[in-house]
C-alpha cells in the first residue's frame, strides 16, 4: 500500500469518526489536500479514464503487426442442375448430390503498407502521451484551484481573529463610555456611536463567516470529505521558504514543465505522423497469404463428382490503389496545413508562456517587497501600541486611544499575514 493511499485512509477514517459529533475543525495541510484530490476528484478520474483509453488505443494500433486469420465452415443443400445447349434447347435435368460442405482457413500477414502501421502505432503512442499530459494539466488546475480556496480560507480565518479582537475591544469601550456617561463626562451620542460600530463589526464578521462556510463546502466537496467537516489551514505553511531565483530560471522551468508547452509540442508531432499516414496511401501494400480449402461435392465437372476435394496455396500479394494518385495529394496537403497550424500555435503558446512568466515574476518580487514593507509597518504599529498601552495604564490615554492603536496593530498584522500568503 502506498504512503499516499495510507494517508488518505487514515485521514478519512478520522474524519468519518466525527460523524456522530458536532462540527469539528481539522487542520489539513496542502500536501494532504492534494493527496485527497488525486484520490477523489471527478475531474482527475475522468482524465485517468482518458489515459486508459489511450493506452488501449496503442494496443489496437499494434494489431496491425499481427496476421489476419479467417476460418469458415458451411453446409448447404444443392438442388438438381439443368443442362442446356448453346442455343438454349434440348434441356435436361442433371441429378446432383444434395449435401454440400465447405471448410476453409485463410491467413494474411502484412509485410509492407507504406508505413501506415508503424506511423499508426507511433501516433497512438503520442496520443497516449498527450492523455498523460492532459491528466497532469488537470491535476495542476485542480491544485491551483484548491490552493486558491485554501489560501482564501486562511485569510478569512485571520480576518475573523481581527474582528473578534475588534469586537472585544469595542465592547470594552462601550462599557467605559457608559460609565463615563453616568459620571457626566461623556455624551449618550458617544455610546450610540460605539454601539453602531460594534454592530458593523458583527455584521462584517458574519459576512466573513458566510464566506468561510462557502469556501469550506467547496473544499470538502472537491476532496470527497463529509459535509460536516470543517477545514482549518495549516499555519506552518508560512514558514516555508520559496526560491528567489531569477526570471531566466523560471523561464527555463516553464519551457521544460509547462503543460501547455508540452501539449503544443505533442500536437506538432501528431501532425507530422498524420502527414506520414497520408503519404502511406500512395504506396503499395505487400502481404503474404496462405489458405486451405476442403470442399464437396466437386461441381466443376458434369456429371458432378460426389467427393470431397482438399487443396491449399501460399503466395505473395501486391496491391496498389490507383485512385491514390489523384486523391491522396489532397489528404497530404490537408495534413501539412494541419501541422503548420500546430507549429504556429506552438509558437504562440511559447510566447504567451514567456509573457506570463515575466509578468508573474515581477508580481512575485513585488510580493516580497510588500512583505518587507508590511513587516516594518507591523513593527511601527506594535511600538505605537506599546506606547499607548503604557499611557493608558498611567491614566494618560483614553480607552478609545487603546482601541485605535489596537485596531491599527491588528490591521497591520492581518495585512502582513495575507501578504505572506500571497507570496
Amino acid at each position: 500500500m502506498s504512503k499516499v493511499r495510507l494517508l488518505i485512509m487514515v485521514l478519512c477514517a478520522s474524519l468519518w469518526a466525527m460523524g456522530s459529533y458536532a462540527q469539528k475543525t481539522y487542520v489539513l495541510t496542502l500536501e494532504q489536500m492534494f493527496a485527497l484530490a488525486d484520490e477523489n476528484s471527478k475531474t482527475i478520474k475522468a482524465e485517468d479514464a482518458a489515459v486508459i483509453e489511450a493506452q488501449q488505443g496503442v494496443k489496437v494500433a499494434k494489431n496491425g503487426y499481427l496476421p489476419d486469420i479467417d476460418l469458415s465452415l458451411s453446409a448447404s443443400y444443392l438442388g438438381n442442375g439443368y443442362l442446356l445447349d448453346r442455343e438454349f434447347k434440348n434441356g435436361q435435368s442433371v441429378p446432383m448430390p444434395h449435401f454440400g460442405n465447405n471448410f476453409a482457413i485463410e491467413a494474411t500477414q502484412l509485410i509492407y503498407a507504406g508505413g501506415a502501421v508503424t506511423n499508426g502505432v507511433a501516433m497512438a503512442k503520442l496520443k497516449e502521451e498527450m492523455a498523460g499530459v492532459n491528466r497532469e494539466a488537470a491535476r495542476s488546475r485542480i491544485r491551483f484551484m484548491l490552493t486558491g480556496f485554501y489560501l482564501d480560507l486562511y485569510k478569512l480565518h485571520n480576518a475573523l481573529k481581527v474582528y473578534d479582537k475588534s469586537i472585544e475591544l469595542t465592547r470594552i469601550v462601550i462599557e467605559d463610555t457608559k460609565a463615563r456617561n453616568k459620571a457626566g463626562v461623556a455624551l449618550q451620542n458617544d455610546v450610540t456611536r460605539y454601539e453602531l460600530q460594534l454592530k458593523n463589526f458583527e455584521l462584517a464578521r458574519r459576512r466573513v463567516e458566510n464566506s468561510v462556510e462557502i469556501l469550506n463546502y467547496d473544499l470538502v466537496t472537491m476532496l470527497g470529505l463529509p459535509a460536516d467537516t470543517q477545514i482549518e489551514p495549516d499555519t506552518t505553511m508560512l514558514a516555508k521558504i520559496l526560491p528567489m531565483e531569477g526570471v531566466a530560471y523560471w523561464q527555463q522551468m516553464a519551457e521544460s514543465n509547462a503543460h501547455t508547452v508540452k501539449q503544443s509540442a505533442l500536437a506538432v508531432e501528431i501532425g507530422e505522423r498524420a502527414e506520414m499516414l497520408a503519404r502511406a496511401e500512395r504506396r503499395p501494400t505487400v502481404a503474404l497469404f496462405a489458405a486451405n480449402h476442403f470442399d464437396g461435392p466437386i461441381t466443376i465437372e458434369v456429371p458432378v463428382i460426389n467427393k470431397n476435394f482438399n487443396y491449399w496455396y501460399i503466395g505473395v500479394g501486391v496491391s496498389f490503389p490507383i485512385h491514390s494518385l489523384y486523391k491522396a495529394n489532397k489528404s497530404i496537403r490537408q495534413a501539412q496545413y494541419s501541422t503548420m497550424l500546430s507549429r504556429r500555435r506552438q509558437d504562440e503558446v511559447v510566447e504567451q508562456t514567456s509573457l506570463t512568466i515575466q509578468s508573474d515574476y515581477v508580481r512575485y518580487m513585488e510580493a516580497y517587497d510588500e512583505v518587507a514593507t508590511l513587516e516594518k509597518s507591523v513593527q511601527l504599529a506594535n511600538e505605537n501600541y506599546q506606547v499607548i498601552e503604557n499611557r493608558y495604564r498611567n491614566d494618560i490615554a483614553l480607552v478609545t486611544d487603546m482601541l485605535d492603536a489596537s485596531t491599527q496593530l491588528l490591521d497591520a498584522e492581518l495585512k502582513l499575514v495575507n501578504a505572506r500568503i500571497n507570496v
